[in-house]
């Protein structure tokens, strides 16, 4: 990756746009959607954050350059090189954020992505979002083993599941799937040969079942950018390690 992607929260923090025109008033629209206050160069002090949109390019410079000594982290409108961070496309779904960042390489590309999403993206992504957030005590309950709690929600979730997210969502769904529940937490384990490293040559039941698997015991051979498709917290062991006794276990061998 070519940065570490995070959301900032800026909500009631001032942020400094320094500049004019339309670009400079993009930025402080932007800060101002996300809850933020901005500010001139001069309270700079206060903040953390700051956009130069400037079409000076050597003004823009020496302003990067004041408020990064001044502490700031800095994004400047059309430079890249001088960015300490850049701005993705948003797709917005309140309370579901979907960002699309090229790392400055095209604004545009990232625009057109982003505008694919949203004609597939259903408006009632955001409620659905909210209604798990309101259900966690009682899906905790429903189901007090993590692992059969994190499963059943990944079956709700996946295509053509009764919590589909690319489906509308109804109120009553998340309610109605909690009720059909049955608390379970068997052992599933598949295998798979690999005979490429390249990620763009897993099948897609490979790609499924990687980003669903508690845990990935593979070869030493297998490249770290197929281990990468896995879940950020999937357990990692090599071969020849034994399947745990719960959970969805993926074996990965070099074919």
């Amino acid at each position: 990756m070519h940065s570490l992607p995070l959301f900032h929260r800026i909500s009631g923090q001032r942020v400094v746009v320094v500049g004019s025109g339309d670009m400079a008033e993009a930025k402080a629209r932007l800060v101002g959607r996300a809850g933020g206050i901005p500010c001139p160069e001069t309270e700079a002090h206060h903040a953390r954050l700051a956009f130069v949109a400037m079409p000076d390019r050597r003004a823009a410079e020496n302003t990067a350059r004041r408020l990064k000594d001044a502490g700031l982290l800095v994004n400047v409108a059309d430079r890249p090189d001088l960015c300490d961070f850049t701005l993705p496309s948003v797709l917005d779904r309140d309370p579901v954020l979907v960002a699309v960042s090229t790392g400055g390489a095209s604004a545009g590309l990232a625009k057109h992505l982003r505008l694919r999403l949203e004609t597939i993206l259903p408006q009632t992504l955001g409620p659905l979002a909210t209604s798990l957030s309101a259900a966690r005590e009682r899906m905790r309950a429903r189901f007090q083993d993590s692992t059969a709690r994190r499963r059943a929600i990944d079956a709700a979730l996946q295509e053509g599941g009764p919590l589909d997210p690319f489906e509308p969502f109804g109120a009553a769904a998340l309610d109605n799937w909690l009720e059909s529940q049955t608390v379970g937490t068997d052992r599933r384990v598949e295998e798979f040969a690999l005979s490429s490293d390249d990620p763009d040559d897993l099948t897609l039941r490979q790609a499924r079942a990687l980003g669903k698997a508690d845990n990935v015991l593979h070869d030493a051979a297998i490249s770290e950018a197929i281990l990468a498709r896995a879940r950020a917290d999937a357990k990692r062991e090599p071969l020849p390690a034994t399947p745990p006794s719960k959970g969805f276990t993926v074996v990965l061998r070099r074919g």
